[in-house]
């Protein structure tokens, strides 16, 4: 049985057999002939010391050709900068939103920009409705003041002498009344007294 070691990906061969020399571990059992593309001295030797025929012959292409995968991996790279830089922003946007520093503009990024943005805001409005707590909270102090201030205007004259002239003028008429009988029922009972 031939059999081709190849690190080939496509082209096969329907007719032949063929394993990848980078996965070598050992001859197998049954060639007769072993086709070894390219520089796999560790496939060579392991073949020949059993006396297998070997035959090696060098790849289609001799050296690799860069498909693009340069200019691949830069852009991966820059990439990959990009997104660190956006990670580092939105991490340090975190942790002012937690209190652990000021918030800053970012610099760069989209992400941690708009965030940013978002933040910046919320913060002035918490910034606005803490003025406003603190000016309604000086209102409130100040009506409480002058409320204070209305009420001990307001305080009635003594009622106990207004009372008791009250009732005075209702013995004299011999009219009856309750002995815990409020102002305003004494002064009907004796405007009742004087209509009559």
């Amino acid at each position: 049985m031939e059999l081709v070691y190849s690190t080939q990906n496509s082209d096969f061969d329907p007719e032949k057999r063929y394993r990848n020399p980078a996965h070598f571990d050992r001859p197998e059992a049954g060639v007769t002939h072993a086709v070894v593309i390219g520089d796999w001295p560790k496939v060579v030797d392991a073949y020949e010391a059993l006396g297998v025929e070997v035959s090696v012959t060098k790849p289609l292409i001799s050296e690799p050709v860069d498909l693009g995968g340069a200019a691949v991996i830069a852009s991966l790279q820059q990439d990959n900068a990009t997104l660190r830089a956006e990670r580092d922003g939105i991490l340090r946007l975190i942790e002012a939103a937690e209190g652990q520093s000021g918030l800053e503009h970012p610099g760069a990024g989209e992400l941690p920009i708009r965030l940013f943005g978002s933040l910046k805001a919320i913060h002035e409005g918490f910034e606005a409705l803490t003025g406003e707590r603190d000016n309604l909270a000086g209102e409130v102090e100040s009506l409480r003041a002058e409320v204070a201030r209305l009420k001990a205007a307001a305080e009635p004259v003594d009622n106990a002498e207004k009372i008791a002239g009250l009732k005075a003028q209702l013995d004299a008429a011999k009219v009856p009344y309750r002995a815990n009988a409020s102002v305003e029922s004494l002064e009907k009972a004796v405007a009742d007294l004087q209509q009559a």
